[in-house]
C-alpha cells in the first residue's frame, strides 16, 4: 500500500510541473500583446514598452518561467494589471464562492445520479433504464451556457421560482460575517437562518445548471457499475443465503458499485473550479469562473496562469485523496494485488 501511495505522489508531482509549464507556454503563444490591452489602444509604444518590461514580458521564456516558478514557491502568484489587485487577494475573496456552488453541483450530481440509476437497475424495466440513458445523452450534448440562459428565462423570468443574476445575496441583504467565506454557513454560524436560506436560494439554480453534465458520466458509469456487480459471485452466495432482493441490492450492490464513482466524483470537483466559467458568467456569480472569463478577455496572465495551476494542484490532491481512500477500502487497487 505505502508503494502504491508513493507511485501516486510521484505522478502528482508530475502533473502539477507539466501543468504548470503547458499553462505558461499556453498563454505566451496565442495571439495578442497582454501590455496593450492592459495599457490600451490609445497608449504610446513607450509606455507599453515600459508596460512590457515591468511585467517580465521582454525576457526569454526560459527566465520568465524560472522568475513566475519562483514567485509561485514563495506565496506570491503575481498582480493583476487589469484589476490593480494582487492574485492572491483575487483569489482568496472569489474562492469561496466557487468552492460553495461547487460542493453542491457535486452533490446534486452524485446524488441524482445513484438514485436514477438505482431505479433504473433494481426495477429491472427497459423503459427506465432507456429513459436514463436518454436523459444522460441529452444532458452530455446540451451546452451548459445554453441550459443556463433557458433556465434563467424560464425559471426566473417567468416562473419567478429562482433570482436572477443578483450574485450570492438578493440586492439590499448584508453578507454574514466572514468566518469561513461560504455564505450559508457563515449565516448559519450566526444563528441567521432567513439569510442562509437566501443564499441557498441563490445557488440552487446554478449548482443544478452545472451538475447536468456531471449527472450524464456519473450515471452512465454507475449504472453500468451496478449491473455488472449484480453478476459477481458474491451477490449470488448472498442470494443462495435467502437474502430478498433489496436487502441484496442495498448492501452488496449499491455500495459496491460507489466505489467507482467515488473517484469520478471527486475529479469532477476539481474540474468545476474552471468548469463552470460561462454558468458564472451568465448568473453574475462572484466565482473563479466569471473571474477567469474577465481575465482572458484582458490577456490577464497572472490571474489565467494562477487559476490554471490552482485547478491542477486542486485536481491532483482531490485525486490524490481519492485513490488512498480507494486504496485503503479496495485493496484490489494496489500495485501488485492480484
Amino acid at each position: 500500500m505505502f508503494s502504491t501511495i508513493l507511485r501516486r505522489f510521484g505522478i502528482a508531482a508530475a502533473t502539477i510541473f507539466g501543468a504548470s509549464i503547458f499553462a505558461f507556454i499556453l498563454l505566451r503563444v496565442v495571439p495578442g500583446d497582454p501590455a496593450r490591452a492592459i495599457a490600451g489602444d490609445m497608449a504610446s509604444e513607450e509606455a507599453v514598452s515600459a508596460l512590457r518590461a515591468d511585467m517580465g514580458l521582454d525576457q526569454n521564456l526560459f527566465v520568465q518561467y524560472w522568475r513566475y516558478m519562483g514567485d509561485v514557491f514563495s506565496g506570491d502568484l503575481g498582480f493583476s494589471y487589469s484589476t490593480g489587485d494582487t492574485v492572491n487577494s483575487l483569489l482568496s475573496d472569489r474562492l469561496p464562492a466557487t468552492i460553495e456552488l461547487g460542493v453542491l453541483s457535486v452533490l446534486f450530481a452524485i446524488g441524482s445520479a445513484v438514485v436514477f440509476a438505482s431505479i433504473a437497475v433494481y426495477s429491472n424495466s427497459r423503459w427506465a433504464d432507456r429513459l436514463l440513458r436518454a436523459a444522460s445523452s441529452l444532458a452530455m450534448g446540451s451546452p451548459p451556457f445554453w441550459i443556463a440562459l433557458l433556465a434563467l428565462m424560464i425559471f426566473s423570468v417567468q416562473l419567478g421560482m429562482f433570482p436572477g443574476p443578483e450574485g450570492r445575496l438578493s440586492p439590499g441583504l448584508v453578507p454574514p460575517p466572514d468566518l469561513t467565506g461560504l455564505y450559508t454557513v457563515d449565516a448559519l454560524l450566526a444563528g441567521n437562518i432567513s439569510l442562509m436560506f437566501n443564499a441557498l436560494w441563490h445557488l440552487i439554480l446554478p449548482a443544478a445548471i452545472i451538475a447536468i453534465g456531471p449527472f450524464a458520466f456519473l450515471s452512465r458509469l454507475y449504472r453500468s457499475q451496478l449491473r455488472s456487480t449484480r453478476r459477481e459471485t458474491f451477490v449470488m452466495v448472498a442470494r443462495s443465503h435467502g437474502l430478498t432482493k433489496f436487502p441484496v441490492f442495498n448492501r452488496h450492490i449499491s455500495t459496491h458499485g460507489l466505489l467507482a464513482i467515488l473517484p469520478a466524483g471527486s475529479l469532477l470537483f476539481a474540474d468545476l473550479l474552471t468548469g463552470s466559467l460561462l454558468v458564472e458568467k451568465v448568473f453574475g456569480w462572484p466565482g473563479i469562473g466569471s473571474m477567469t472569463a474577465d481575465a482572458i478577455v484582458q490577456k490577464d496572465f497572472a490571474v489565467v496562469q494562477a487559476v490554471l495551476l490552482l485547478a491542477a494542484v486542486l485536481y491532483v490532491v482531490v485525486s490524490l485523496t481519492a485513490d488512498v481512500v480507494l486504496t485503503t477500502v479496495d485493496p484490489r487497487t494496489r500495485v501488485g494485488a492480484r
